[in-house]
């Protein structure tokens, strides 16, 4: 197995929002250790003095789009100042707006989440991002343990908005930090799964254990054992695919791997599979989002599956998978860490 210590990596300097020094000044300093608490037990004998209850029924948690008004009305004007932007904020002589890029750290650098909001306000941004992951499981991978990566904490990270998510105008709620950057925007953006382009990562190497997104890299793997050898030659493409901004830019043709239509039923299935994993940590409606983007892109079997490797790799030691296909590109890279940069939207007509 390979296994990769390291934190940093140069190819994380060119994503918008990190700078190396600024990085290195923002998340170093003393580590952040968390003391272990012990319960006390209440006394058993004032408990059974009293009559039974009936178990109360748990409070159904807010949407995240509800949470982002409550947190966008909570801000006072100095707050609003520093962490709520414009929608088409960053988008003069046609740039991608800056709601719409990917980051690596907070997106402006002083006004990070412990430096911005109140204790009550914290809570809000951290059950918005708890309620855009599918479940505790989700949250868990998304957060990468609750570490947040070299990020290291919460406070650390940015949460940003864009636009006016009061009266029904368009907003995007933005969170980056180390290896992520995930969005809500209430289908603000039409026709583009997650409110647009999303990055996530983590520092292990794709095949550790340690890695949060290690199961995603064993459910492609399946696919790979089970082609025969023919469809290995046709599932390796030989150009390294890049990252960042330029590899999840949309292409009409010429995707790289194998076409799902080309699999058999049972490979079909892995296939799935793969898209059930890749979708896990995320809500149901992004989920069916993605899958209704697909089928309207012309269905699963426009999708194409291929792994690249560089020299000296052997065996399944891949340095990136990939699935492309019209408005689709879910780009993997397993080695020396995993970062993954997806874009899923509507193919619009020539």
């Amino acid at each position: 197995m390979v296994e990769n210590e390291k934190v940093q990596c140069p190819d994380c300097d060119a994503i918008d929002g990190l700078d190396r020094r600024n990085f290195l000044m923002t998340v170093g300093g003393t580590a952040v250790t968390l003391a272990s608490l012990e319960a006390i037990p209440t006394l058993a004998i004032a408990q059974q003095a009293q009559p039974a209850q009936p178990a109360a029924q748990p409070a159904r948690a807010k949407p995240a789009e509800a949470l982002i008004r409550e947190l966008f009305t909570s801000l006072t004007p100095a707050q609003r100042e520093r962490v709520v932007y414009a929608w088409n904020h960053g988008n003069a002589n046609n740039q991608t707006p800056t709601r719409q890029r990917m980051y690596n750290a907070p997106i402006f650098g002083p006004h990070s989440i412990g430096a911005v909001y109140t204790p009550a306000q914290k809570e809000l941004n951290q059950r918005i991002l708890r309620a855009i992951c599918s479940d505790e499981e989700g949250h868990r991978r998304i957060t990468r343990n609750n570490t947040f990566d070299a990020s290291q904490t919460f406070d650390r990270c940015g949460a940003y908005i864009f636009g006016d998510p009061s009266n029904n105008q368009q907003f995007a709620w933005v969170f980056t930090g180390h290896h992520l950057t995930v969005r809500c925007d209430g289908n603000s953006e039409a026709n583009a799964a997650f409110g647009g382009p999303m990055y996530y990562g983590h520092s292990p190497d794709g095949y550790s254990q340690r890695n949060v997104f290690n199961f995603q890299t064993r459910s492609v793997l399946s696919v790979w054992d089970a082609l025969n050898e023919n469809q290995r030659r046709t599932a390796v493409f030989t150009t390294n695919p890049g990252e960042q901004a330029a590899s999840v830019r949309f292409r009409r043709e010429n995707f790289p791997g194998i076409s799902i239509r080309d699999l058999t039923p049972d490979q079909r299935r892995l296939v799935e599979t793969v898209m059930r994993d890749l979708m896990s940590p995320y809500r149901r409606e992004d989920g069916d989002e993605v899958m209704d983007l697909i089928r309207r892109n012309g269905g699963m079997e426009r999708i194409h599956l291929g792994f690249f490797r560089t020299a000296g790799s052997a065996g399944n030691q891949w340095n990136f998978w990939r699935l492309e296909g019209p408005g689709f590109v879910w780009n993997y890279r397993i080695l020396d860490h995993v970062h993954c940069f997806v874009n899923i939207a509507l193919q619009q007509p020539a």
